[in-house]
């Protein structure tokens, strides 16, 4: 049974990029620390970021490291160099949950994930994406200016 004060996780991961640091990405973290005792943040390398979405971040991993570390919501935050599967983190570091937002809910790939999670006694919970902001709209506005 749960105490009305207690968390219904206890270790909960965060992954991304985190560039240019904005409303969304704090959005994001305070959700997922609300739903656990321990928050992990996991930032994908530059090299990582450029393999995926073929562009560098704006800000270097140790600076967006830094910055996360910084918000009181997160009790710490690793580096991702390699392989950022949920599967191959939680072998690492295991959590109870994986959060995410929501724009990536239905995708097959990770509701393929979400199931192997559950059979490692893990979840993937998706918050609403915080529509206002995101670093592609800062992206396009800063060079639109």
């Amino acid at each position: 049974m749960m105490r009305e004060d207690q968390k219904p996780y206890k270790t909960g991961l965060l992954m991304g990029v985190f560039d240019m640091f904005h409303i969304g990405h704090l959005n994001l973290i305070r959700r997922a620390k609300e739903q656990c005792e321990f928050l992990r943040v996991a930032v994908l390398s530059d090299e990582l970021v450029k393999q995926f979405k073929d562009k560098y971040p704006v800000i270097p991993l140790d600076e967006r490291m830094e910055i996360l570390a910084s918000v009181r919501y997160v009790d710490e935050v690793v580096a991702i160099k390699d392989d950022p599967s949920r599967i191959k983190e939680w072998n690492r570091r295991p959590f109870d949950c994986f959060f995410s937002g929501d724009d990536y809910a239905g995708n097959p790939y990770w509701e393929w994930e979400r199931s192997e999670l559950r059979k490692l006694g893990a979840d993937i919970q998706f918050f609403p994406y915080t529509q206002k902001q995101s670093t592609t709209k800062i992206r396009n506005e800063l060079s639109n200016r």
